[in-house]
């Protein structure tokens, strides 16, 4: 009897090294709570159904994915901490998430250390892939340069000598944003186009009744908000509650489909912005394959993807496709497989530049529509009309503007060799 249940439990024990062989764990580090929850909500559901869909078709070079995840609140501290965790305690092979630039930068740094790829979501601040770049770091999403470069052609031609005032999360991603909006703008006069800096993390509703006081006291033309996640929504609340609206165009930089949500389609009507990707464009502009994600996304969820979902959803099958192109999970390897590689899959071709990792691709610019029109949708969420959009090699900072920029930081003009 005992002999069996020894050779009974060797049994279990092979199989659990061989389930646990057959598996990869890939770290979400994601904000599952604090002021950007809702894009935090967004990155896991694309995530789940993005696994779900690998496994169904056999993993990633015949392993199961397994996802281990960890709450990074949007704090650098504790965002720091689980990317320790997830690598050292959970052998996970890739971390990727994540809806702060501050955020992204740290937990890039850990995984520099480590030697373990990072892929950010939303991360907008031009550090990212810039002063901060490194060689295990890289951005799906657009930056604040490409995004502002777009925003301000269109403010230029509607909005063309006018006086702005910015209101700035005081974080990397709000100082690097309000630099490249005040470029891209001709608003570099801080006299003539005044500013305030608002707590990140930590805004509350005082903070942002004073940045809008002096705002609606210096009378400006355009009011840039310079906020994310539920410090937008919050500021956009307030300037509609006092009028502000009905005196000077709203424009945030970088929108979000859940921000509009949040605000409303009253608040929000007419409020400008930039964003890298949104539910519409696969259908404005006839992509099959985004189309598909949107309507997997919808049945599965109930409600559209934002652009947050849509670039966990590509970052997982990009990761995918590199370690598939590389035939192996070695991260040099992979590495090599994304750089300067080209994909398309939720909207036209995007290309991971080989010498700061930042995904190439188009901008698109939005207006939030008129709630009537927004109310008429089945899960009234149809909130972005698509102004324009400025393709990726022309909104991009041009290698030797990023040579310039990494010179001037005092960081080498090429990431760190493998």
């Amino acid at each position: 009897m005992r002999s069996a249940i020894c050779s009974a439990a060797l049994v279990w024990l092979v199989g659990i090294g061989v389930l646990h062989a057959d598996t990869v764990k890939i770290g979400l580090n994601y904000p599952k709570t604090g002021p950007y929850a809702v894009m935090g909500l967004d990155q896991w559901q694309a995530t789940e159904m993005a696994v779900d869909e690998i496994n169904t078709a056999g993993g990633i070079l015949e392993k199961q994915v397994e996802i281990v995840w960890r709450d990074s609140q949007s704090k650098v501290d504790v965002s720091t901490n689980n990317a320790i965790e997830l690598i050292d305690k959970e052998n996970v092979r890739m971390v990727f998430g994540g809806s702060a630039s501050s955020v992204a930068i740290a937990v890039g740094t850990v995984c520099q250390e480590k030697k373990i790829p990072f892929f950010g979501t939303l991360t907008y601040s031009t550090e990212t892939t810039a002063e901060e770049g490194k060689r295990h770091v890289f951005r799906e999403c657009y930056d604040a340069w490409m995004g502002a470069k777009a925003l301000g052609a269109y403010l230029k031609q509607n909005h063309p000598n006018q006086k702005y005032f910015y209101i700035v999360a005081d974080y990397t991603w709000g100082h690097t944003t309000e630099a490249s909006m005040r470029n891209f703008t001709d608003t570099t006069d801080t006299e003539t186009h005044r500013h305030v800096s608002t707590p990140f993390p930590g805004a509350t509703d005082a903070d942002f009744k004073k940045a809008l006081s002096f705002a609606k006291m210096v009378k400006p033309d355009v009011l840039v908000l310079v906020l994310f996640g539920d410090d937008m929504v919050n500021c956009v609340r307030q300037a509609t509650a006092m009028g502000m609206k009905s005196q000077m165009q709203i424009v945030v930089p970088n929108l979000t489909l859940g921000m509009a949500e949040g605000g409303g389609p009253k608040v929000m009507e007419n409020v400008v912005g930039a964003l890298p990707w949104c539910w519409n464009v696969p259908y404005k502009y006839d992509f099959p394959r985004g189309k598909k994600f949107v309507e997997d996304f919808a049945s599965r969820y109930n409600r559209y993807p934002s652009t947050s979902g849509a670039s966990a959803y590509t970052i997982l099958y990009e990761y995918k496709n590199a370690v598939e192109r590389a035939g192996s999970f070695d991260s040099e390897k992979v590495i090599q497989a994304l750089e300067g590689h080209t994909y398309t899959l939720l909207k036209d071709p995007q290309t991971w530049r080989d010498f700061d990792h930042q995904s190439v691709q188009t901008v698109y610019l939005v207006r939030c529509k008129p709630e009537a029109e927004v109310l008429k949708d089945r899960f009234k969420l149809d909130y972005f009309e698509i102004l324009d959009s400025m393709p990726g090699e022309n909104a991009v900072r041009t290698r030797e503007e990023w040579n310039h920029v990494r010179a001037e930081a005092g960081k080498p003009t090429e990431l760190d060799p493998l």
